[in-house]
């Protein structure tokens, strides 16, 4: 009776109060049943700790059987649940989710904006960005980790000694590298269940139309206008949503298109007369390094919010950031009806 007791409030102990695991609560049990046979082996049977401990080797074998039987039930039984309680929430959130997945994303499945089902969107959705560079660098990692399914990456360019302040997904062991197989590497590592396509090469007039048309959404990190402008007038053609950033210095700004009949396109409110000229590039005028970080999260969520509808977006509002005086504003823009790419005229 004093051994069922030890072993009893033992138990107890562990998983009511201190909250040890179960397999661990297993392993502590099964070290004391070692030690008490040992106690058994050691000492003859008129001993304290003998009488303390059941009286006979028999009786600790029983009781020691006992417990791996009902140990071994209860372990079956909570396999059985958990394989219940994953099947039950893949059944509700899709059907496609391993339990690591839902694990891995659980932090936005309890978001009620998003939940199973925008999840599974995340999942089903096929995004690309073309730049991997300062801006695609947090886009394609945040995007990466959250579990959009497909992610499209163009660029022609290679890692060089002077990216790397600033366009932080890849290591100093990438210079030289492909930017676009260096940065599929950096995310696929950082989330095994999603697809990365690269595309290795420039992009243009050739490629555009075909490449744009196999996505739902399109983030642009380019930093020229003649990438912008092609990119916003194949967003158009297809009715694909864009999500632009650019920076400079300490200035970033964001805006979605999403090609609603009242919303301005990207040459609606960037004209080109507006064109910047070639010297006013991150190369000739600097950037400070956190600042692709900041523009590029900001990207990465609204791209989120397209995918599974939420929020209001940047649709028709121009975010413009400050870092130097920490200051963000937000400007108004209207469709252009003269606009010779969205226009009806």
């Amino acid at each position: 009776m004093t051994l069922f007791i030890f072993i009893g409030g033992t138990i107890f102990i562990l998983d009511r109060i201190v909250k040890v695991k179960r397999f661990n609560n297993f392993i502590i049990i099964s070290f004391i049943f070692i030690l008490l046979f040992l106690v058994h082996l050691v000492f003859n049977s008129d001993n304290i700790l003998i009488q303390l401990t059941g009286g006979s080797l028999n009786k600790l074998i029983f009781i020691g059987l006992l417990y791996s039987i009902l140990a071994l039930y209860a372990l079956i039984l909570s396999k059985i649940k958990n394989s219940q309680r994953v099947r039950s929430l893949e059944k509700r959130k899709g059907g496609s989710f391993k339990s690591e997945e839902l694990d891995r994303y659980a932090r936005h499945i309890i978001l009620k904006e998003i939940g199973g089902s925008g999840q599974k969107k995340l999942k089903n959705a096929r995004v690309l960005v073309v730049g991997a560079g300062g801006l695609g660098s947090p886009v394609l990692q945040y995007l990466g980790s959250c579990g959009v399914g497909v992610i499209g990456i163009i660029d022609n360019d290679l890692v060089d000694n002077s990216n790397l302040h600033r366009q932080v997904i890849y290591p100093d062991s990438a210079i030289g590298e492909n930017k676009v197989f260096a940065a599929a590497e950096v995310i696929k590592s950082q989330n095994p269940f999603i697809e990365v396509l690269t595309f290795n090469r420039l992009f243009n007039e050739t490629i555009a139309k075909e490449l744009i048309s196999d996505f739902d959404v399109v983030v642009d990190g380019t930093d020229n206008s003649s990438s912008r402008y092609l990119i916003n007038e194949m967003c158009v053609l297809l009715n694909k949503p864009l999500v632009s950033g650019a920076i400079a210095q300490w200035e970033g700004q964001v805006m979605v298109y999403d090609n609603m009949p009242e919303s301005p396109c990207y040459q609606c409110v960037f004209p080109p007369t507006h064109m910047e000229s070639p010297d006013l590039s991150c190369s000739n005028l600097g950037v400070v390094g956190a600042l692709p970080g900041v523009i590029g999260s900001i990207m990465a969520v609204e791209t989120i919010k397209l995918i599974i509808n939420a929020g209001e977006s940047l649709r028709s509002r121009l975010l413009i950031y400050d870092g130097l005086y920490a200051e963000t504003r937000t400007i108004s823009t209207k469709k252009n009806d003269e606009c010779p790419i969205c226009s009806d005229n």
